[in-house]
């Protein structure tokens, strides 16, 4: 790490503390050459590999923006959003791998994202689930009013979930 007030090559850690609820580690290092202070930040970087094949840092902001088009239109605010995209982070962290395919990223959004709006979740999984005809569409639709009658999920999602689901949110899954 260099001093980024002299470029000097050699400081050391005078003290390292948890940033971001566990996520990153703050580091307040000294410079040997010049003694002055500064702070770095380190954060395990997760990497998001598209269909190209090109891997790129994985972006919360990304995950708002495609949502937030699925859900243009609709009551769904901005805080929601963002919680949604953290959901959806720490979800793929969990996988415990350092590259998830850009696939994988887009149905962990599908939970949260069913949670929180149906529409814009029918919008969205239309795309991820590549939904070829209407006949998609009504078996999607389908499983959201099972699932709210507290029926059996048609497409896996709530696989095994049966009873009565009252005061749950329409589409909540048991492992969320």
């Amino acid at each position: 790490m260099r001093c980024p007030f002299c470029r000097n090559t050699d400081s050391r850690v005078v003290d390292s503390r948890e940033a971001d609820e566990g996520q990153a580690i703050r580091r307040r290092r000294s410079c040997s050459s010049c003694g002055k202070r500064f702070t770095t930040v380190e954060e395990p970087v997760l990497a998001v590999v598209k269909r190209s094949g090109v891997t790129e840092p994985f972006s919360r902001d990304k995950v708002v923006r495609g949502v937030a088009r699925a859900c243009q239109g609709r009551p769904v605010d901005t805080d929601a959003l963002a919680q949604l995209a953290h959901r959806v982070e720490e979800s793929v962290r969990a996988s415990g791998t350092a590259e998830v395919p850009s696939q994988e990223v887009g149905m962990a959004i599908l939970g949260p994202l069913r949670e929180l709006d149906e529409v814009a979740y029918l919008r969205f999984a239309s795309v991820y689930r590549n939904f070829s005809s209407a006949a998609d569409f009504e078996a999607e639709i389908a499983d959201l009013r099972a699932t709210r009658a507290g029926g059996v999920g048609g497409r896996g999602d709530t696989a095994g979930t049966t009873g009565d689901t009252a005061g749950t949110p329409a589409g909540a899954r048991a492992e969320d």
